[in-house]
Parts: structure tokens; C-alpha cells; sequence
């Protein structure tokens, strides 16, 4: 089949030629988009709804014209807290030159858990802490996309991260997520089984992010392995926490481990996020920030003003991208 990629950068300026969704690369299987570029999810009971609420959202598609509101969007980049989105909304509308103010705009206030702009073709949407909350966001994100008919979305999350032997400060763009068991996996239990699903993210869209870091020498960026942790005390091997059964030994052998297995970072919603939107059929990629080299220490003690400018530089890498495309277009 032929090449349906809507490239984000120029062919010629990363490697990887297609991204892991074009047609070209199906090889029998069927897409996950239809002809015009919008989803086309698996659930065959979306389609038996009256109608569909996004609850954690306040959207639904009864009372809301997703299309009118969110059709033309093409990136929707996610963050763990409300204050970083709403930073990251304002950049990017002082990077498009964009005059609305979203301060005073969240799509989401009514729910009164998440915080949600959209900055001409960008949602900046906050997912709060650890797998479980940004799955919720995330996968009703994807049914707003869907209803909305949006165009090829990409999905981006941005934040933070302990590193693994690179200096804190430095940007790593994720390629796959690693789960706390060492698998390349998300697992899952549903109807009392766990299933597991493969947590790769889209290889050309990593390329054009690091591609896109290029343009900043404040921090280094690396393309590595990502491990979601299920915890942040003694799920990433923390000696600092209220309970600890382990020995700084152990604790050294395990990351060695991970750093082993191509990992340069740990975060706590990886594996997730690269599991569904590859499963539905969405080109995503990960940019965090380290903050502390986990090898040399487990406590975060790198001044606030330090810490903030840091947190700045996944935003970026992603503005610097999204910048690219529309200008591109325009």
C-alpha cells in the first residue's frame, strides 16, 4: 500500500522513513484509521451507545459538537499537573503567535480533576500521577479524537523523571516502556486475567523530537528505554521510603539492571501510554526531564529555581516541533 504518513518533519530529515501507523507497513493487517486520517477503534460497542460520556472529562458527544470544537486539533500533549499544562499551553501560544490567553480556558473545569487548553491545533491536557489516573485521561482523550474525526493525532507526553547514568537535567525521548517486572509490556487484569500488551513507541516521531532538541545546547537529549513504576518509593528501588525490605545492594544491582536493558529513565506511566496508543492506532512518543541521577543518590535536592528551569525543557523540545509542523502547513 502506499505511503499515508502526514510528516511532521521533511522525509529526508531523520531516518526512519514511515511512521509505525502509515499503510505501507500493514502487511495484511487491517488499519486503524480510516481513508481521511481519523480513528477507527476496535470497540465495536462504541457504536451501539446512544451516546458516549467522557466522564473524567466532562465531554460527551451528545451535547458537545467534538468535531466544531476539537476536529482541527493534531497534537494532544499530556502532563502529570494542571500548573504544567497550563505553562505549556502558554508557551505554545506565545510560540504561535496565538493571542488568546488559556489561563481563563479549561475544557475540562466542570470535572473538576483534570485541566485541559486547546492552543489552535494543540490540546494541553494534565493526567495527574502514576498509571492509573493518566490511563483514565488518556483513553478518553483517544474517544474525543475519535468522535471529533481529528486528522492523523499525535499524542505527546511531557514531564519528569529520574535519570540513570546521565546527567539530571538531560531529556530523554522514550522508544519503549519497560514495566517494574522488566518487560517491554503493560499488564492489566480484566475480567479477573492480566493481559499484557506490547509498549513500544513510534520510532520516526522519536527521531523528529530529538531532531527538534537539536536546536538547544542548555541540556542533552538521549533516545532510550523508559521504566513506568507502579510506585515512586519502593517500586523504582527508593531507599527513602516509609517501608523498605532491600539493601542499597540490591537496590544498585536492580538499576544496573534496568540501565542494562537500555534504560535511561524512570517515570510512572510509560509502559501505559505506549501500550494503548499503539494499540489504537496513535503515533505518541515521550519527552522528560531527569531530575536526579538515580545511581548517585534517590533524593531530589537540586534547588526549586534550578528544578523549574529544567522542567522547561521537554516543552521545548515539544513546542519546537509543533512549531515546525505548522509553519510547515501554513
Amino acid at each position: 500500500m502506499a505511503c499515508d504518513c502526514d510528516y511532521v518533519l521533511k522525509k529526508c530529515d531523520v531516518t526512519e522513513e514511515h511512521y509505525g501507523t502509515c499503510s505501507s507497513l500493514l502487511n495484511g493487517r487491517t488499519s486503524k484509521r480510516n481513508p481521511d486520517g481519523s480513528l477507527s477503534l476496535p470497540n465495536e460497542n462504541l457504536s451501539k451507545l446512544k451516546g458516549d460520556v467522557m466522564y473524567h472529562l466532562a465531554l460527551d458527544n451528545l451535547n458537545f459538537d467534538l468535531p466544531a470544537l476539537y476536529g482541527d486539533v493534531k497534537f494532544v500533549v499530556m502532563g502529570g499537573t494542571k500548573y504544567r499544562m497550563r505553562e505549556f499551553a502558554c508557551y505554545v501560544a506565545e510560540l504561535l503567535g496565538l493571542p488568546k490567553d488559556p489561563k481563563s480556558v479549561n475544557h475540562t473545569k466542570a470535572s473538576q480533576r483534570f485541566a485541559m487548553y486547546k492552543i489552535g491545533p494543540v490540546l494541553s491536557v494534565s493526567h495527574g500521577i502514576g498509571i492509573p489516573s493518566m490511563t483514565t485521561v488518556l483513553q478518553e482523550l483517544i474517544k474525543v479524537m475519535f468522535y471529533a474525526k481529528a486528522k492523523d493525532p499525535i499524542f505527546i507526553r511531557l514531564g519528569t523523571s529520574g535519570g540513570l547514568g546521565i546527567p539530571p537535567g538531560s531529556v530523554v525521548v522514550s522508544s519503549f516502556g519497560l514495566s517494574g517486572t522488566l518487560e517491554k509490556t503493560y499488564e492489566l487484569p480484566v475480567l479477573g486475567v492480566i493481559r499484557k500488551w506490547p509498549s513500544y513507541l513510534d520510532k520516526r516521531l522519536s527521531e523528529e523530537l530529538v531532531c527538534s532538541a537539536s536546536n538547544f545546547d542548555e541540556f542533552k537529549t538521549y533516545v532510550a528505554g523508559t521504566m513506568g513504576a507502579d510506585d515512586f518509593y519502593r517500586g523504582q528501588g527508593r531507599l527513602d521510603g516509609p517501608l523498605c525490605d532491600y539493601s542499597e545492594a540490591d537496590k544498585m544491582a536492580y538499576l544496573d539492571k534496568l540501565a542494562s536493558l537500555g534504560v535511561k529513565n524512570i517515570e510512572m506511566e510509560a509502559n501505559a501510554f505506549a501500550a494503548i496508543t499503539g494499540e489504537a492506532g496513535v503515533r505518541a512518543s515521550i519527552a522528560c526531564v531527569t531530575l536526579v541521577d538515580r545511581l548517585q543518590g534517590d533524593q531530589i535536592t537540586t534547588p526549586k529555581t534550578v528544578l523549574k528551569e529544567w522542567q522547561k525543557y521537554p516543552m521545548q523540545v515539544v513546542g519546537a516541533l509543533i512549531k515546525n509542523y505548522v509553519e510547515r502547513k501554513l
